[in-house]
């Protein structure tokens, strides 16, 4: 070879160490973006972190706040709030019975027949009303008169249902209310895009029965309760060892049955069954042991509602999917090898719950669920598998511990009344000498019943805490529209007057 071969040679020799330098040079640049996003995931999986010791921590804390928000008003971020509903269903109750749940932009109307044995509901039918959206800042007046109005059709269509018949009514209304017996209530707010100043104050019953006056309807409100206490009036007709009702769904809320004697900021208060139904409002439960992390700090401040209801955001429906979305912008803007940002991935709530649900179940082999979401959903194409995976992998994170959460709300419930198998423990410890009687918590909402992987972790964490012997005393019986069937068990219930209800002394 001669000197110009060997110098060609050599430059070629060069080039080639350059080309490959900078391949490894660009492997290594992917591999440290790509180590940028697996870090975002790990400090996440971090700050997500629901041990069993971290759990008991969480039941303790729920415990405690129980007590203080039964002591005082205003002792507790839980309101544990008085229902006056001091008797649940036996199943004795017998005939036709109306509901009413207003909670939304629409309501439902429920009639249910029932037969006077133990549940026994001979039939159920239900129309469901949309509200005009002028009339959810209208008047009071307008509203519950196309209420009553659309609620007179309804009894028209019943069979062999003369109007001058006096029905009873069960009415579920999901807005905070100030109870001030089984049948009255005054309205402290409106949510969920109501805002008809004139009734804020009102007693709530008192204008849906004028209403029904007005357009001459024979019908009598004779309970008003929320959706959680309706739940807790269905499970307990089917299954009387039901002592508490939760709902995990686009909200969550939790009711039990309480001692009265445990009720210390309401002393003044005569009940014929020695207890009485609380309604926790346990959305606002907070404690320093919850597992919090930038993401939740950030919805928290961007929420029409800072520093309320934290529990609500970190294991209800409403919020799972903003949590992701935000976790998964993070991960977009800290590195590009997952390509540019989308504008749909910068829409807070661009990304819903059930999304999630259908991402973290895909089984295909090329998560083509995952890669359709984000295609349509967030407008993401193109997004390797490795990626879908990782997508996967937080929705896995985030779901775990709302799940975990939820359980030890449960739990905390349980040990509050005795009944978590601790034998009256206030160690958190379990003994092995008590035996534990079989006791049912009434479950109710989609976020539990149609997303599997959110069930499967809320009651692997159930064992967890509980352990083994005590789990399976622990039964978790879903319901079927608690709020609209509840309601008119409780109509029935209250349906004449009763000498033995909650009174003031």
């Amino acid at each position: 070879m001669g000197k110009v071969g060997a110098a060609v040679a050599a430059a070629g020799a060069a080039v080639a160490c350059v080309a490959a330098a900078t391949a490894a040079g660009r492997r290594v640049g992917r591999w440290r973006k790509w180590g940028k996003v697996l870090g975002v995931l790990r400090e996440v999986e971090e700050g997500c972190e629901t041990s069993v010791g971290r759990l008991k921590q969480v039941v303790g804390a729920m415990t405690v706040e129980m007590h203080a928000g039964l002591a005082s008003e205003g002792g507790s971020k839980l309101r544990m709030l008085l229902t006056f509903v001091d008797n649940l269903p036996s199943g004795s109750e017998k005939g036709t019975y109306y509901a009413l749940h207003l909670g939304g932009t629409d309501f439902r109307m429920l009639r249910v027949k029932l037969g006077g044995q133990k549940s026994s509901i001979l039939a159920y039918d239900v129309k469901r009303q949309d509200i005009p959206s002028h009339l959810m800042t209208s008047t009071t007046e307008d509203l519950f008169d196309f209420v009553a109005s659309s609620l007179k059709e309804f009894v028209e269509s019943e069979e062999n249902g003369p109007l001058n018949r006096r029905r009873e009514l069960g009415f579920t209304f999901s807005y905070p209310v100030k109870q001030t017996s089984v049948s009255s209530g005054i309205l402290i707010k409106w949510t969920k895009g109501f805002a008809i100043e004139d009734m804020v104050g009102k007693e709530v019953v008192d204008c849906l029965q004028q209403a029904l006056t007005r357009k001459g309807l024979s019908m009598r409100v004779s309970s008003l309760v929320n959706d959680t206490v309706g739940t807790l009036a269905l499970g307990y007709y089917h299954d009387a060892d039901t002592v508490a009702a939760v709902i995990i769904g686009t909200g969550t809320n939790a009711c039990y049955v309480e001692r009265m004697d445990a009720i210390i900021k309401c002393q003044g208060i005569l009940t014929s069954s020695g207890g009485m139904v609380v309604n926790m409002e346990w959305g606002n439960f907070w404690s320093s042991h919850l597992p919090r992390t930038s993401y939740d700090i950030d919805l928290d401040a961007d929420s029409p509602n800072p520093n309320e209801q934290g529990f609500e955001k970190m294991i209800s429906g409403m919020y799972l999917g903003e949590i992701v979305r935000r976790i998964l912008l993070r991960m977009y803007q800290e590195s590009d090898i997952l390509g540019p940002v989308s504008p749909k991935l910068l829409t807070p709530f661009a990304l819903m719950t059930p999304d999630v649900a259908i991402m973290h179940e895909d089984d295909s082999p090329d998560l083509a669920k995952v890669a359709k979401i984000l295609r349509d959903t967030l407008e993401i194409t193109d997004v390797p598998l490795k990626v879908r995976k990782l997508v996967v992998n937080v929705c896995d994170v985030v779901t775990r511990r709302a799940a975990r959460l939820a359980a030890a709300g449960i739990v905390g419930i349980l040990k509050k009344i005795g009944r978590d198998g601790s034998g009256g423990s206030t160690s958190g410890g379990s003994r092995s000498d008590v035996r534990m009687r079989r006791i049912t918590v009434a479950i109710e909402g989609g976020l539990y019943t149609n997303y599997s992987m959110f069930r499967e972790y809320l009651n692997e964490a159930m064992v967890e805490i509980l352990g083994e012997d005590a789990a399976e005393q622990v039964i978790l019986k879903v319901m079927e529209d608690g709020s609209g069937i509840g309601a008119s068990l409780l109509a029935a219930l209250h349906a004449s007057s009763n000498p033995d209800a909650a009174q003031m002394l």
